[in-house]
């Protein structure tokens, strides 16, 4: 759960440096992990390796990283797995004699029995990470081979677990070395420089044309050349891989607001805009619907926000289709792989599409016979490609950790095969499905309505919330996976114990804890008859000193119940998660800037768990 970056800039390209591109890079994949980082590069004929515990911008002022020396260059932004966040374990990390240099993302699973016998052979370590018997396997594998490409193979051969790994060696300082297994790593194509790393957004400020490398391949890059084969040395022809990407430089940075966060709950509208006008032409929706017809049984499942939607979705096909759906939460598919066989169907959801938990529960159910339909926002990752079909959002990128874009534009395509299928089986007609169809295409348009009026409210709610120490998130029905998303996002970016309960299951237990003052935010869908069910419950929690906060249709009987209220367009509640939602990550991103936090940044979460 790292971000790695290495940068090879040809002698007759003057127009980068390659330091610089290095250090804007790493800030660009500073959401990965932003305990430590570091720096490498070959300087004449020795390794330059610069690296410590902090934050970049902090390091850059204290080491300099921008300004390393060298036309080859490697950077690592590191979220630690193995060994304590310090100056000695982030990366790069290097061999005995200061001949290599490597940075990694993922877990080497058998690095102590590998460690082990290099110790024995006279190895000397410094650090406590996986990450460091890489180079002194390469330093090895040297020592009898004499040829860094055929020494780094060969080290690559012996791992086992997941990796995206960078290697520069100053026997051979003009190339980057790189291998991939689970782990996310792209190729940036350029003109008299290449680039390697974790993610888009590191490389979008020097090129468009990328190259998503593929589990198993393993090669190397100069200023002018890019080779490329798999574990078993057949050549791979990388240029039918190169493909453009249309996203904006300003898709990737902050474009004036003070986090991206804000920006990215902002950018929802235009998301959704985009998302519905790709599923909306997507052939494969008619294929994902008949694959869920066709289906025995149907699983779906995500991680953190990924399993609210996922969870929505099981809520939605069955009040729609009579098709029932299992939901299940992605690192506990071993509960469920007993019950799976030839016939069955897992749709899995994953903003990043290399969600480790996501990926061995598909393996898992594939192993099995199930068939596997991926929706995911990134093209080419690795849980789409290794899925029958995969269906992609149209966020674009998303660089705060807490997910925002990422979960009303899952619901809204995850709404969108629920309507098909609900047609296809002819539990709706055609009138009514266009008319949910055409709900969905003005969703853009009411988020960006519920924005406008909900934001100021948020703000000053936040002037009061950041003081308590705990809050319950109530709904029934289809808005139980929204109140349990907001309840994650005041969790995780403003540290406020937050839970979530349907309604009616709070007074088996959760009600003990409300006392004067106690928050009570209660998600209200666009539904009468859940309306009425909630009065119920709402006043449960004010006879006992609640304060209750709604999410509410504008002309709803229940507002006057409310001490704060936010007032939303009431539209349908098929799309609850998409006008619900917005107001929600805007009280948790006020709260959380009310008390002084990074809600970019928070502790202990990187964006993308590529870790088991």
């Amino acid at each position: 759960m790292c971000g790695i970056i290495g940068v090879v800039v040809s002698n007759k390209s003057t127009r980068y440096s390659p330091g610089s591109m290095i250090f804007r890079g790493l800030l660009r994949l500073e959401y990965r992990g932003y305990d430590s980082a570091g720096v490498a590069s070959i300087c004449g004929d020795k390794l330059i390796v610069l690296k410590g515990k902090g934050r970049i911008i902090d390091l850059e002022k204290k080491l300099g990283f921008s300004k390393i020396c060298g036309s080859v260059v490697i950077g690592h932004t590191r979220w630690a797995t193995h060994g304590a966040p310090s100056d000695i374990n982030a990366h790069p990390h290097t061999d005995c004699r200061n001949w290599f240099a490597v940075v990694h993302n993922g877990i080497i699973q058998n690095y102590l029995d590998l460690k082990k016998t290099l110790i024995n052979k006279g190895h000397v370590f410094k650090s406590d990470t996986d990450t460091e018997v890489i180079p002194h396997l390469v330093e090895d594998y040297y020592g009898v081979l004499r040829n860094v490409y055929r020494s780094f193979k060969q080290a690559v051969r012996v791992l086992k677990g997941s990796y995206a790994l960078l290697l520069i060696s100053v026997h051979e300082p003009e190339k980057i070395f790189f291998a991939k297994k689970d782990s996310p790593l792209i190729i940036g194509l350029g003109n008299g420089f290449n680039v390697l790393a974790s993610d888009i957004p590191a490389i979008l400020e020097y090129t468009r044309r990328i190259i998503t490398v593929r589990d198993g391949w393993i090669g190397y890059v100069s200023g002018n050349d890019v080779y490329i084969e798999d574990l078993d040395g057949n050549i791979v022809d990388w240029r039918r891989y190169v493909r453009i990407i249309d996203w904006s430089i300003s898709d990737a940075v902050k474009a004036g607001y003070p986090h991206y966060m804000l920006k990215e709950i902002h950018e929802q509208p235009r998301a959704l805009k985009d998302t519905f006008y790709g599923i909306s032409r997507d052939e494969n929706i008619v294929r994902v619907v008949d694959m869920i017809l066709d289906a025995e049984k149907v699983f779906v499942t995500g991680a953190g926000t990924s399993f609210h939607a996922s969870y929505y979705f099981a809520l939605v096909t069955n009040v729609l289709a009579g098709v029932m759906v299992y939901p299940f939460i992605a690192s506990e598919f071993e509960s469920y792989t007993s019950a799976v066989g030839e016939g069955d169907l897992l749709i899995v959801v994953s903003q990043s599409g290399e969600t480790m938990d996501a990926l061995k529960a598909l393996r898992a159910f594939k192993e099995r016979g199930a068939r596997i339909v991926a929706v995911s926002n990134v093209v080419d990752s690795a849980i789409p490609r290794e899925s029958d079909i995969a269906v992609y959002t149209r966020a674009g990128p998303e660089i705060g950790v807490a997910a925002t874009k990422t979960f009303t534009t899952q619901t809204l395509v995850l709404a969108w095969i629920a309507v098909f299928l609900a047609k296809s089986c002819g539990c709706i007609g055609d009138d009514e499905a266009r008319e949910y169809m055409d709900l969905l295409g003005d969703s853009a348009k009411i988020v960006s309505e519920t924005i406008s009026v909900t934001e100021y409210a948020a703000k000053k709610l936040s002037e009061w919330l950041y003081r308590v120490k705990s809050a319950y998130y109530l709904s029934r029905w289809i808005g139980v996976p929204v109140a349990m998303e907001g309840a994650l996002k005041l969790k995780e970016i403003a540290y406020i114990h937050a839970e979530s309960y349907p309604a009616g299951e709070s007074k088996h237990g959760p009600i003990a804890l409300v006392e004067e003052d106690f928050p009570v935010i209660f998600i209200v869908p666009s539904n009468r008859e859940v309306e009425k069910l909630l009065l119920g419950n709402i006043k449960e929690m004010k006879a006992r000193g609640a304060v209750i906060i709604g999410v509410v249709p504008e002309d709803s009987g229940l507002v006057d119940e409310m001490d704060y209220v936010f007032s939303i367009p009431r539209t349908h509640w098929l799309i609850t998660p998409i006008t619900h939602t917005p107001p929600q990550q805007l009280l948790a991103y006020y709260t959380a800037v009310r008390k002084g936090l990074d809600p970019d940044k928070p502790r202990n979460l990187a964006k993308t768990v590529t870790v088991e």
